[in-house]
């Protein structure tokens, strides 16, 4: 059978350097294609060539066997070809329905139609299973929610094939049952689908073909069953990864960091919160996205305004800004590392000492900052052709090491970070876990937010659970398991072993909780 769109002997060369070497990759009608790799292996500039927004530096890009040359976006586009991006192509001061139907608007006569797109796009997020509303404004939404917007964008396009980035990553368990239930849809009506995720689970769920691809060219082919996940790693990285986290501590110093009764007003209040932390521990907070996991780290960090006690290292704090936190020892890296974490537009250095700038003289020392992106790049392995490239053109694994290197310049005592992982390979998730055990080997303390149950159980050294805002209950050691944090999620009933808020630890993290 001919496929729908297909690369024949596609290179790429950015400069001299050549980042793809004589890829074929076919998708064909009524099956999903699984393309995975680490962050770097190739795998967006594939996606950017088929979606018409680079060119092939030789070979050729097929559609329905025949040679598309010099093929456009809005050629592939309207050739059926749709691409949903990772990184979130909306506008912000416009509602749900403007943004879906953005360039192609309904109109009645001269006139926009604004209640034909706010119907359509009820529909769309209806079929979605989603609760969000037409007039909302984007700039309103959570990350969850702007990624079903993106998700409605695209089926709002009678579509031959779909390509897609990574459009789970930032999904509730929930919204990702409902896209597989559309993907399988889309499969069923015939679209060719491009399906690219660091999510080895859901490739095995969902892909009819797999190919992984290594520095650029394709080391693996396979069909449905015929490679596991364990396998499906293995060739992505070209090296075992039994033990993907590292040994968790022994033991722990003195309390570090003491939270009381802290309450954040807002969209997801936070209530009556207490939390504590020590030197050398990892403290995960698990919870369903919107119990109020980011809403508490944010006001620890001084981005949110909240009502409580804050103590650092048993001497009371005042807290009301970032720069009060960062003055107390605490640092914040958040789950938006493309929004609100980098200047995607700006060289790595600019982005690396941003938060530290009065450490390099009144005066910027050019040379003190080339000396610190030179260390932050050995450190933490920051694959970067130059210093001065922007960082929006790293990988994503690189990009969230960038701003790991950027957080640590400021030589903070307690560390928060906030869904670490988030659109990383399995080989960069495990450099991200052995730095995370680092910075708490060396004596700091670091609270780890992730919706990665697995991440969760095998990063914390005890795990705090939130649900509706408040702390469900805690477990640690041997309770650190997917149902106890599952239970006390859902509001099922307590962890076998948990504690509940009030309850929380002070002496040795190594005794069962009560």
């Amino acid at each position: 059978m001919t496929p729908v769109l297909a690369l024949s002997g596609v290179t790429r060369r950015f400069g001299d350097i050549e980042v793809l070497h004589g890829v074929d990759l076919p998708l064909q009608a009524g099956e999903v294609h699984a393309l995975i790799g680490e962050n770097g292996a190739g795998k967006s500039t594939i996606m950017k060539i088929l979606g018409g927004f680079l060119q092939p530096t030789t070979g050729q890009v097929l559609l329905d066997g025949k040679p598309a040359t010099h093929l456009s976006g809005p050629a592939a586009e309207a050739a059926g070809i749709v691409v949903i991006h990772q990184e979130f192509n909306l506008v912000p001061d416009l509602s749900v329905a403007a943004n879906i139907f953005l360039g192609r608007e309904i109109t009645r006569g001269p006139r926009l139609d604004h209640r034909a797109m706010a119907e359509a796009a009820a529909a769309l997020l209806a079929r979605l299973d989603t609760p969000i509303r037409p007039t909302a404004l984007i700039r309103d939404l959570s990350v969850p929610d702007r990624q079903m917007v993106e998700i409605a964008k695209a089926l709002s396009r009678q579509a031959r094939v779909f390509i897609m980035d990574e459009p789970s990553a930032a999904l509730t368990h929930r919204e990702v049952e409902s896209l597989y239930a559309q993907v399988d849809r889309l499969r069923a009506e015939g679209v060719a689908l491009l399906f690219c995720s660091h999510r080895l689970d859901e490739v095995a769920r969902l892909a009819d073909r797999i190919t992984v691809l290594r520095d650029g060219s394709v080391v693996a082919r396979a069909v449905r069953g015929d490679m596991t996940e364990d396998g499906m790693a293995t060739a992505m990285v070209g090296r075992e990864l039994a033990d993907i986290f590292p040994a968790k501590a022994a033991g722990f110093g003195d309390e570090l960091l003491r939270v009381e009764h802290l309450n954040v007003p807002g969209t997801v209040p936070v209530h009556d919160a207490t939390v504590t932390l020590r030197h050398g521990e990892v403290l995960g907070i698990a919870g369903l996205v919107g119990s109020g996991r980011t809403e508490l780290a944010e006001a620890i960090a001084g981005l949110r305004r909240s009502e409580g006690r804050i103590s650092v290292r048993r001497a009371p704090v005042q807290i009301r800004t970032p720069a009060d936190a960062a003055q107390a020892g605490i640092a914040y890296l958040t789950e938006d590392r493309k929004e609100a974490g980098l200047l995607l537009d700006k060289p790595l250095t600019q982005n690396l000492t941003l938060s530290a700038l009065g450490s390099f003289g009144f005066r910027i020392d050019g040379a003190r900052e080339a000396a610190a992106m030179a260390d932050a790049t050995r450190e933490f392995d920051i694959r970067a052709a130059s210093p001065d490239m922007p960082a929006g053109a790293l990988s994503g694994g690189n990009q969230q090491k960038l701003l790991l290197a950027k957080t640590m310049l400021t030589e903070p005592r307690i560390v928060i970070i906030d869904e670490p992982t988030r659109g990383i390979d399995v080989g960069t998730k495990q450099q991200i876990y052995r730095f995370v055990r680092a910075l708490a080997a060396g004596g700091r303390g670091v609270v780890v937010i992730s919706s990665e149950l697995p991440e969760v159980m095998g990063l914390a050294d005890r795990v705090l659970v939130m649900r509706q805002g408040r702390i469900a209950g805690e477990v640690a050691g041997p309770q650190i398991t997917e149902e106890n944090i599952v239970r006390l999620a859902m509001g099922v009933a307590g962890a076998a072993g948990g504690a509940a808020q009030g309850d929380t630890q002070q002496g040795d993290t190594q005794k069962e909780p009560a």
